[in-house]
């Protein structure tokens, strides 16, 4: 997408919890004349931002509607369990579902997993986002289940987290519409992917490289031939340079 000729801008969409700061950085390198413009949407938002044009391509979680966008999944996170730091479960480095059967698990509206079967106690009411949700560990209603990096998203002091081994885990992907893929989208493309600067894939018309003059071929010297012959033999003999030959003259006719 662009604001007019002049100034091109590529607009990228990423849910909470993903960092597009490292290929953010290699863009603005790469390509200093094409603005990038990052915009923060919903977990549950970003196919509609996508959908409605609002940002070329979004850092997005799976999984998308693949008869409408193209994905490429590029991690997949650690499921953790947040809970007070005074918390039975602290002592242990790890833990499984099991472990929270008799526990109060709180599911907020925005939850990026999609349960079967949701494990431990239901919370009376479901919390709106995931921040009410901290606030509701905190406050020592449940605990809550989230993708680490929305745990460090919301840290609180008084709170800490551990990784539950068999938990469904959540995969964060670069995304867009299918149709709508254009130049700035493959140079993005090329920036996740690790594509190099010198690459022909992944840069847009205006950023590739041009050839390399050519350079004319120096001149060389010219080479003196050496001396060969008895005029050589006989310098080398005497170490003087041997005489040039003259013409002798003509003869002259007397009458």
């Amino acid at each position: 997408m662009t604001d007019s000729a002049d100034s091109p801008t590529f607009r990228l969409a990423y849910v909470p919890g993903a960092t597009p700061a490292k290929w953010a950085r290699i863009w603005t390198e790469r390509y200093p004349r094409v603005r990038l413009e990052l915009l923060q949407a919903g977990a549950a938002e970003a196919s509609d931002v996508l959908r409605s044009g609002g940002a070329d391509a979004g850092l997005v979680r799976l999984p998308v509607d693949r008869e409408t966008f193209s994905a490429i999944p590029l991690y997949t996170e650690t499921t953790v369990a947040v809970v007070p730091k005074d918390h039975l479960i602290t002592a242990a480095e790890e833990i499984t579902l099991a472990d929270l059967a008799e526990e109060t698990v709180l599911h907020p509206l925005d939850d990026v997993f999609a349960w079967e079967q949701p494990p431990g106690e239901p919370a009376f009411e479901r919390p709106e986002t995931t921040a009410d949700a901290i606030d509701l560990v905190a406050a020592g209603i449940g605990v809550l289940l989230t993708p680490q990096s929305l745990a460090r998203l919301h840290h609180r002091r008084d709170l800490t987290y551990r990784p539950v081994t068999d938990a469904p885990q959540s995969a964060v992907a670069l995304s867009w519409p299918t149709d709508a893929t254009t130049d700035l989208v493959d140079d993005f493309i090329g920036v996740v992917r690790g594509r190099t600067a010198n690459s022909t894939r992944g840069r847009t018309k205006q950023e590739q490289p041009k050839p390399a003059a050519k350079k004319s071929p120096a001149k060389k010297a010219p080479v003196r031939k050496a001396t060969t012959g008895k005029a050589a033999t006989a310098g080398k003999a005497t170490g003087k340079k041997p005489a040039r030959k003259t013409a002798s003259p003509k003869p002259r006719r007397h009458k």
